[in-house]
C-alpha cells in the first residue's frame, strides 16, 4: 500500500486554489508586461511583431495572444549566443544551454529574479509530486548546462528539503547512498530509474524495502505502464514533471500525487496553448495538438508562443485550479514515418510494458533494404523471463495489429540493452539521409 502523501490543509499557494477568473486576471497583467518588455529589449521580437503586424499595445485580452507569432527552435538558435536575452548581460545571474547535438545549443539565461521563481516553482512541484520540508531529496538528474539537476537541486532546498546532489551515473554508488542516506524522494529521468533498478536486484537488496516514497521523473515522454512499473517495483509514487530550459527548465508542470491525472500547468508563469501542427490554428481544450508556451515573467529570456513539438492536450484542473496537460506522447520531431505509418515510440513501450516477460529496456532500430523500410524492436527480458519462446511473436503482432506497421522482435537476455546514465537513446535510425 503507497503512503498517503497528499498535502495538508494550508499547505498550497494561494494561486493553486485561486479561481479561474483570478488567474486569468493575473496572466493578462502578465502577459501584457512580457509582450512590451520582449518588444522592447528582444530585437528578434520587435521584428518579428513588426513583420506580423501586431504591437504589444494590440493585446487586450488573452485570445489576443493568437495574433502574435511564434517562437521556434531556429529562432533561437539564430540568435545564438545571447541574441534573445532581455537584459543587459551583467544582470544575467546564470546561463544554461541545450546539448545542441543537433545543430547549435540553445541558450537561456537568468536574471537573480527568475532564478528565484524557477526555485519557487520547482518547490510547488516537488510538494505536489509528495515531498514536504525535512524530506531527503535524491537528484540524480545530471549538473551543468543541462537544466534538470540544478532545478531539481534549488526548488528542493526552496522547499526546505536536505538536497543528496548525486548527478548522473555510478549505478553502484546510487544505489548504495540512497540505502544509506535514506532519501524520501528521488528526481531522475524514468529510464536511468529501470537502470537503478536493475542495480538494486544486481546488488541482491529488495527494491520494494528501501526509504523511497516518491519518484518524480522527467526529461523524456514515458507511458503510464512505465509509471505502473515502477511503483510497483518500488512500492512508492511515481509522477511526471514537465519542462524544458527554452521556458524555463523543469517546473513548467508536475503531477499532483493524489490524483496523478495529468500535469498541471503552474499557469501563473507559463501560460500554455495547443495548436493544430500543421495551420497553427489554436485548439479548444480537450483536442490534442502541439504544446505551445508562452512565459508570464521570466526577465532575462522571455518567450513568445514557443512551440515545444510536445504533444498533448489542455485539461481542466482537479488537484489544483490550473489546468492540466495530459501526459505528453511524443514530440512531433519524434515521430517516425515507417513504410507511411506514423510510430512514436512510446506506442512501442506501451505494448512491451505489457508483456510480463518483458522489461522496459528497449531500443528501435531503422534500416532500408532497397525501397522498404525494416524496423527491428530489441527488448530485454526480465530475469524470470528470459527463454519464453512467444514473447517476440506476441510482441510483434501487437504491433502490427495496433501500430499498424510489422517488426522483427528481437528478445534479449537481462542486460542485453544499453543503458543510458540520462535521457535514454530509444531510436537508431540508420536509414539513408534525404528521404521517408
Amino acid at each position: 500500500m503507497l503512503r498517503d502523501l497528499s498535502p495538508r490543509p494550508g499547505d498550497l499557494d494561494p494561486i493553486e486554489t485561486a479561481s479561474r477568473d483570478e488567474i486569468a486576471a493575473l496572466q493578462r497583467r502578465r502577459m501584457a508586461e512580457t509582450l512590451r518588455h520582449a518588444y522592447a529589449n528582444v530585437p528578434h521580437y520587435r521584428r518579428a511583431f513588426d513583420a506580423a503586424g501586431v504591437h504589444p499595445d494590440d493585446f487586450r485580452d488573452l485570445p489576443d495572444l493568437a495574433r502574435f507569432p511564434f517562437t521556434t527552435k531556429a529562432d533561437l538558435r539564430a540568435s545564438y549566443p545571447f541574441g534573445m536575452f532581455a537584459v543587459p548581460r551583467e544582470q544575467v545571474a546564470r546561463i544554461h544551454a541545450s546539448s545542441g547535438t543537433t545543430g547549435k545549443p540553445t541558450v537561456v539565461g537568468y536574471t537573480q529574479a527568475d532564478l528565484h521563481v524557477w526555485a519557487e516553482v520547482m518547490a510547488r512541484s516537488i510538494r505536489a509530486g509528495g515531498g514536504r520540508p525535512g524530506m531527503r531529496v535524491h537528484v540524480a538528474y545530471g549538473y551543468g548546462l543541462f537544466t534538470g539537476g540544478l532545478g531539481a537541486h534549488y526548488g528542493a532546498e526552496r522547499l526546505g528539503c536536505t538536497v543528496i546532489p548525486m548527478s548522473g551515473g555510478q549505478t553502484e554508488r546510487q544505489v548504495q547512498l540512497i540505502q544509506d542516506f535514506a532519501p524520501e524522494i528521488i528526481m531522475v529521468t524514468p529510464s536511468y530509474m529501470l537502470a537503478l533498478l536493475d542495480g538494486f536486484r544486481a546488488a541482491g537488496v529488495d527494491p520494494r524495502g528501501t526509504s523511497l516514497l516518491a519518484g518524480i521523473f522527467g526529461a523524456e515522454p514515458w507511458t503510464n505502464a512505465m509509471r505502473a512499473e515502477i511503483e510497483r517495483d518500488f512500492d512508492m509514487h511515481a509522477v511526471d514533471i514537465y519542462g524544458l530550459s527554452e521556458v524555463m527548465g523543469p517546473g513548467v508542470a508536475n503531477e499532483c500525487v493524489e490524483t496523478k491525472d495529468g500535469l498541471h500547468v503552474w499557469e501563473d508563469h507559463f501560460y500554455p496553448e495547443v495548436i493544430d501542427l500543421e495551420t497553427g490554428a489554436v485548439l479548444p481544450d480537450g483536442v490534442a495538438g502541439e504544446l505551445v508556451f508562452t512565459s508570464l515573467t521570466k526577465q532575462a529570456t522571455p518567450v513568445i508562443r514557443y512551440r515545444t513539438r510536445d504533444l498533448t492536450r489542455l485539461l481542466p484542473g482537479t488537484a489544483r485550479a490550473m489546468r492540466r496537460m495530459e501526459k505528453v506522447t511524443g514530440r512531433s520531431d519524434d515521430m517516425l514515418i515507417v513504410r507511411g505509418v506514423n510510430v512514436f515510440p512510446t506506442q512501442i513501450e506501451e505494448l512491451v510494458l505489457e508483456r510480463d516477460e518483458l522489461s522496459g529496456h528497449y531500443q528501435i532500430e531503422l534500416a532500408r533494404t532497397g525501397r522498404m523500410d525494416e524496423m527491428l524492436i530489441r527488448v530485454e527480458a526480465r530475469p524470470e523471463g528470459f527463454g519464453a519462446t512467444d514473447a517476440g511473436p506476441a510482441l510483434a503482432l501487437a504491433v502490427k495489429e495496433r501500430v499498424g506497421v510489422s517488426a522483427r522482435v528481437e528478445v534479449l537476455p537481462p542486460g542485453g540493452i544499453e543503458r543510458s546514465l540520462g535521457k535514454a537513446r530509444r531510436v537508431i535510425d540508420r536509414r539513408p539521409k534525404g528521404g521517408i
